[in-house]
């Protein structure tokens, strides 16, 4: 893991804001990367310290071809840094959107690869909490990576966690019910990934937050005649509120989701080593080519505000 001077990075555009910093496209030693630039002052005034700290922790851990690679990371007075590569074909959620839906090939390949991204994760006790197609970028080969451990966190097994975080339609029920919840969220997320991908939206919708909420508890799911019927069946057993039935968390663990017969016909080795072709690639004039993030995100001039409390990132390069 490599620590760098902020001043050798060359910064162009933002590839997107968050609530505590935004992700700017860089090059450094002919490299291509995406910074994370978060401001310390409002980190530390929201009280996001820790929060940040874990998510660097997390993603230094993360070693899968289908998870966004963390190469190092900066600092100075002002600001922290997060160094990972740039997946330049933009977010999963652009195409989809510009497609309205998948054909079931396309669906299938990405929705192998954020399982065993998945299964990499849990395989080192992290769970995302925030699996959406916001936060699945593309490769100019048209294969996916899961970016934004912000919601990331390191659970012992066994343990639970009762923190309400995510995006509603992507909530599992023991979450809206705060009942504890651990890695089966992540297994919910894949099932509502996988239908998003197919049919061009969640299967639970609502305007009103509280019917959304019902809608998600009730379980109860409308499959289009065009839906393939084994990705209906992975779904089904993705989409139970029972955490004692729900795939990905039985005794055959993620074996039993990756292994469904849905993906049967993809070639497993192959694709872990991303040379099967993929049935989709991002339109983009070169290898480099940012195009496929849409919005300009103007850059703040703000100065930003020192430090003068005790500073908790003094040790984020060690």
């Amino acid at each position: 893991m490599a620590v760098y001077e902020p001043s050798v990075f060359q910064f162009s555009r933002t590839l997107a804001c968050g609530t505590f910093g935004r992700v700017k496209h860089a090059t450094h030693d002919g490299m291509h990367l995406a910074i994370k630039v978060m401001k310390k002052y409002n980190l530390i005034k929201l009280k996001q310290a820790d929060h940040v700290i874990q998510e660097k922790r997390l993603l230094a851990q993360a070693d899968s071809p289908f998870i966004v690679y963390m190469s190092g990371y900066a600092k100075d007075e002002h600001y922290i840094y997060i160094v990972m590569e740039c997946v330049p074909g933009g977010e999963l959620f652009t195409h989809l959107r510009q497609m309205r839906k998948f054909k079931n090939e396309q669906a299938k390949f990405y929705a192998a690869q954020a399982g065993h991204a998945i299964k990499h994760i849990h395989g080192k006790n992290i769970i995302h909490r925030d699996v959406k197609p916001e936060n699945i970028l593309l490769t100019h080969q048209g294969y996916c990576k899961i970016t934004d451990f912000g919601f990331a966190k390191l659970m012992d097994p066994g343990t639970r966690t009762y923190t309400l975080c995510g995006t509603p339609e992507y909530m599992s029920p023991e979450v809206l019910v705060n009942k504890g919840h651990s890695k089966p969220v992540d297994w919910w997320a894949l099932g509502i990934l996988a239908y998003e991908m197919m049919v061009g939206q969640p299967p639970f919708c609502d305007d009103d937050p509280m019917g959304l909420y019902q809608k998600v508890l009730s379980c109860k799911v409308y499959f289009p005649k065009f839906f393939d019927k084994d990705a209906k069946v992975l779904v089904k057993k993705l989409l139970v509120a029972d955490l004692s039935k729900r795939w990905g968390n039985l005794r055959d663990g993620p074996d039993q989701v990756i292994g469904h017969p849905w993906f049967n016909g993809l070639d497993v080795p192959k694709l872990l080593r991303c040379e099967l072709p993929a049935p989709y690639k991002p339109r983009m004039r070169d290898e480099w080519d940012l195009s496929n993030f849409e919005e300009e995100f103007p850059d703040s001039h703000e100065q930003p505000k020192p430090v003068t409390m005790n500073d908790p990132f003094a040790d984020w390069c060690h």
